[in-house]
């Protein structure tokens, strides 16, 4: 069972959008992923990404909008409301999508942002979608083609990548599993899980690492929660972690503790736990009423969300980016 403070409020989502707002739209500090072909690919964030230029990196300007969109619709009446509201009219205009969308086309940018950034720009788009305004239909074009990297990249993908970082697979896969794809992506992406963790048993969860801001295991388990249902993932369940209801392994139920939360990679800890937090209450939907499973993951889920959550917001190494995780956990199994 879950209780108000394990749910977006209107005063989370406020200040959620507080947060988002103080950064989209901050160009500095940087961290670009960029191929520099020649002495004309020397330019600053904005140049290069008119929309997505904010938030520290590209990919987290993605998710810093999904979470303004996502605490949009779902509390409009919040104050803040008119402010995201005209970000959005101003920021979403063919000429810029234009642009986002001609470099994400460069033969250099084949493996810009895989496949972590091309899943949260899906995730984006899948939400501008619920929307009665103009802006998805003017950043389709964009969605289009990540979709088309996903469809291109998959079919070559004959190996996951089992990381807690943005290379991870499964949470790209788990994301893009909710885009209302007309090319057949949800397919592709089924059919990929089964492949790659259909047989998976007896996960060991050497987690987490310094870095990580994602649980490897947990995210496959999200992910097969998606790609095979009812009785068939309890079954792949059971046999993937057979002692989680007695919560083994003890590291998949303890929230990590970052060392330092001005360190960039260190402050992804709070991610693992918020990640967690999202994972355990996917897994616990997915599991039928009675089986011991459901009551343990529901409780890791609040555990986890109680760590993380007091600290999304401090210091700009993880504020830029952690509102958003926050998001997927207080929101999980809700649409």
């Amino acid at each position: 069972m879950s209780s108000p403070s394990d749910r977006l409020t209107p005063e989370l989502a406020s200040r959620f959008t507080r947060i988002a707002l103080g950064h989209v739209a901050r160009e500095y500090p940087n961290k670009m992923d960029h191929v520099l072909t020649g002495p004309d690919d020397v330019q600053g964030p904005r140049d290069l990404h008119p929309i997505f230029f904010g938030s520290f990196d590209w990919h987290s300007c993605v998710h810093g909008y999904w979470t303004l969109a996502t605490v949009l619709r779902r509390h409009p009446e919040i104050p803040e409301a008119p402010a995201i509201r005209a970000l959005f009219d101003a920021t979403f205009t063919a000429d810029k999508v234009a642009v986002e969308t001609e470099y994400v086309l460069r033969p250099s940018s084949r493996g810009f942002e895989r496949p972590y950034g091309w899943a949260w720009l899906l995730m984006l788009q899948t939400e501008l979608l619920r929307h009665d305004a103009r802006w998805a239909a003017i950043h389709q074009p964009l969605a289009d083609a990540f979709e088309r990297r996903f469809l291109e990249f998959l079919p070559l993908a004959h190996y996951p990548i089992r990381t807690g970082v943005h290379s991870s697979t499964a949470f790209a896969l788990r994301l893009a599993w909710d885009y209302p794809s007309r090319g057949g992506l949800r397919d592709l992406v089924r059919e990929r899980a089964v492949g790659w963790h259909a047989a998976d048993h007896n996960a060991n969860a050497w987690e987490p690492s310094l870095d990580d801001f994602l649980s490897p295991t947990l995210m496959t388990a999200s992910l097969m929660s998606r790609a095979i249902d009812g009785d068939a993932f309890t079954a792949w369940f059971d046999a993937y972690l057979p002692g989680a209801a007695a919560q083994s392994p003890t590291t998949l139920f303890t929230p990590a503790v970052p060392p330092d939360r001005t360190d960039g990679k260190m402050a992804h800890l709070d991610g693992v736990n918020l990640s967690r937090a999202w994972c355990w209450r996917e897994i616990a939907a997915a599991i039928p009423e009675g089986h011991a499973v459901r009551p343990v993951a529901e409780a890791s889920a609040r555990t986890h969300l109680a760590a993380a959550l007091p600290h999304v917001a401090g210091d700009y190494m993880g504020e830029h980016w952690l509102a958003s995780f926050a998001l997927l956990a207080l929101t999980a199994g809700e649409t």
